[in-house]
């Protein structure tokens, strides 16, 4: 179990600590000479059934609370020491505040140098904390009088502590996921090389085990280990640890940092977080509100953004997104607190919902209804009420199982017990709602026949255009695969670059097909290099331009030809050809772009018509143009193919 202390500078902290342990946790030569904690210190004491209580000694200075939140990730069991001739002070209200925003229950108020005052005094500061308590977390704490110096209530205090640790079954509340240890002092010795201490708040550590730093990304081995100050060949969460680290510098780790499994590595600079402000606090806080973030043993510039209302009174608790000036690393339930931009005083905390929050639509109904789900206690209900959510863009199952920090096993079975359909988007694996993919195949078909009904003589629709006029769009690989198995399951027909319905059919009429008829042979012969519209009318004086380019735009719509510029036409395979020809050239471009310059050479074509082709090219989606060059957006044969 670890035990964190808290409270006023010069209430007797670090000697109470010493009284409990006969550690001295004051080791800075400065702590010495000034007779105050400066930094984090750390004692140990052996219990009864050889298990080890940690000690977390914290700064009481109010210049030095951001040291004091270093400690404070992982503790199990606040000592909160309050001294009996001052009462609760600045800092005690300070610190109080703080564990409560973390969410720490469980703990013990000393009330130290009760040597020095009367009883009327001791009852007077015992009422006085138990009315500052009595709205937190800690309202039903033990306050226990005590006196390092004498001695006296020290006993009592110990047996308080075994006690704690034998009803908390910490190993087992914290086994569980992949493990992360805060580190709050890193340094190296000689022999040993790279050592970090910190707190694991989740998972198992052994020996050889090949983990990351976050958010650098540098791989390490542990190649030593003690847990609870002890040398041990494996450790978990709820103990401090101290790794000796193979593959990396003293300079480059540092406090902040995380030491964690390949799985939950996934720095992150913006995150999405319910917050609450601080009763105290005189104003509200406002959007975009400069504040110093604690999460973890890191301090971080960051600025608040409103995801609801216009400010956050004081009390109140709001939805917020956290943009951060540097990466850290950060999951699901990680508490925190928000500091004012000067870091002098405490403005409120929460709890991290999101770390893979987007940029835009953040106040939006939608983004605020993941939020919600996120919100929910267990991975299983969060995973249900995202799939509710019929989202567009479905659930990422890997973002999903690495914010709850889920091992293999557990994910195995969070997938089984929650109904979904799983498809792949490129790398990423996408969860939907039972039965939202059928519906989204079926607003599919419904669009393309309303086109067909608005547009009777059209060939049907691009995959592009289909997308585009498709509400709740899925991504460009989802939507594919969906028009896939229409395809498939013969419901859509493709013709060229075009999608119709199953049995629609375009026709030429009258005097149209035998015009046709006559046109096709010609802007054949020249495969890959089609005549210019004005050399084709030059051949039959008795064709008329005006008629002509209708015919011919109507051919195109119902793709039996091609439409590039004004004045060209090419037939579906040797557009196809061109394509195939431009997709070759771009993949073996060292930019892999396709150049206009380079196509026109490799092909022949004239300058007037590699242009206006490529330009086409772009407006049907087949490239995409940005200021390396062209780039293939999709496979020419799938596009362009028989």
């Amino acid at each position: 179990m670890i035990i964190g202390t808290a409270g006023h500078i010069d209430h007797g902290k670090t000697s109470l600590v010493k009284a409990l342990t006969g550690i001295d946790t004051d080791r800075l030569k400065e702590e010495k000479a000034r007779g105050i904690t400066i930094d984090l210190g750390f004692a140990y004491q052996a219990t009864a059934n050889d298990s080890v209580l940690g000690f977390i000694d914290v700064p009481g200075h109010e210049k030095l609370v951001r040291n004091m939140l270093a400690g404070a990730t992982g503790i199990d069991h606040v000592l909160l020491v309050v001294a009996a001739d001052d009462g609760p002070m600045p800092q005690t209200r300070e610190h109080l505040a703080i564990l409560d925003l973390l969410g720490l229950s469980r703990g013990v108020v000393a009330l130290t140098k009760c040597d020095l005052v009367s009883e009327a005094r001791l009852a007077e500061a015992r009422a006085e904390i138990r009315a500052l308590l009595a709205h937190t977390l800690l309202a039903d704490a033990e306050v226990i009088p005590v006196s390092p110096v004498t001695g006296f209530g020290i006993d009592e205090l110990q047996r308080h502590l075994a006690l704690a640790q034998a009803q908390a079954d910490l190993p087992a509340a914290h086994a569980d996921g992949h493990f992360r240890l805060a580190v709050d002092r890193c340094f190296s010795l000689a022999g040993i090389g790279t050592v970090v201490t910190g707190t694991a708040v989740s998972g198992r550590v052994a020996l050889e085990d090949r983990l990351l730093v976050t958010p650098s990304g540098k791989p390490v081995r542990v190649r030593g280990l003690h847990a609870q100050n002890r040398e041990a060949s494996a450790g978990h969460a709820g103990q401090r640890l101290a790794l000796n680290l193979a593959g990396v510098e003293k300079s480059e780790i540092a406090r902040g940092d995380w030491i964690v499994a390949e799985p939950v590595h996934a720095p992150t600079q913006r995150l999405d977080a319910r917050i609450r402000v601080l009763a105290s606090e005189a104003k509200a806080l406002a959007h975009w509100t400069p504040v110093h973030l604690h999460l973890g043993a890191v301090d971080v510039v960051a600025r608040v953004v409103l995801l609801e209302g216009q400010a956050i009174a004081p009390g109140a608790m709001a939805l917020v997104q956290l943009e951060l000036d540097r990466p850290i690393g950060a999951l699901r339930g990680d508490r925190f607190i928000l500091r004012d931009q000067s870091a002098l005083r405490t403005l409120g905390g929460g709890s991290v919902l999101d770390t893979f929050a987007p940029a835009t639509r953040r106040r939006k109904a939608p983004r605020l209804g993941v939020l919600a789900a996120l919100e929910l206690p267990s991975a299983a209900a969060a995973l249900q009420a995202l799939l509710a959510l019929d989202q567009a863009q479905g659930v990422d199952l890997a973002a999903f199982m690495t914010l709850w920090n889920l091992l293999p096993d557990d994910r195995e079975r969070l997938l089984q017990a929650v109904p979904h359909r799983a498809v792949n988007d490129g790398e990423r694996r996408l969860a939907f709602a039972a039965g939202q993919l059928e519906r989204l195949t079926s607003r599919i078909g419904e669009t393309l026949g309303a086109h067909h009904k608005r547009a009777p003589d059209s060939p049907g629709m691009t995959l592009e255009q289909l997308q585009r006029a498709v509400s709740a769009k899925p991504s460009a690989n989802v939507f594919t695969l969906l028009v896939r198995e229409l395809t498939a399951g013969r419901s859509l027909e493709r013709h060229g670059p075009y999608l119709q319905l199953a049995g629609f059919e375009t026709a030429l009429q009258g005097n149209e097909q035998k015009i046709w008829e006559r046109l096709k042979p010609w802007i054949g012969e020249g495969g890959i290099h089609p005549p210019k519209l004005s050399d084709l009318l030059l051949r039959d004086r008795t064709l008329h331009r005006d008629p002509v380019v209708r015919l011919l735009q109507k051919l195109a719509r119902m793709g039996k030809l091609y439409a590039v510029g004004v004045e060209y036409f090419i037939l579906p395979q040797h557009l196809c050809e061109l394509a195939v020809q431009a997709q070759a050239l771009a993949e073996k471009d060292e930019h892999r772009r396709l150049n206009v310059k380079t196509f026109r050479e490799a092909t022949g074509i004239s300058r007037h018509l590699s242009m206006p082709l490529v330009e086409f090219f772009d407006h049907i989606g087949f490239t995409k143009r940005d200021p390396v060059g062209r780039k293939i957006r999709r496979d020419a044969t799938a596009m362009f193919g028989p």
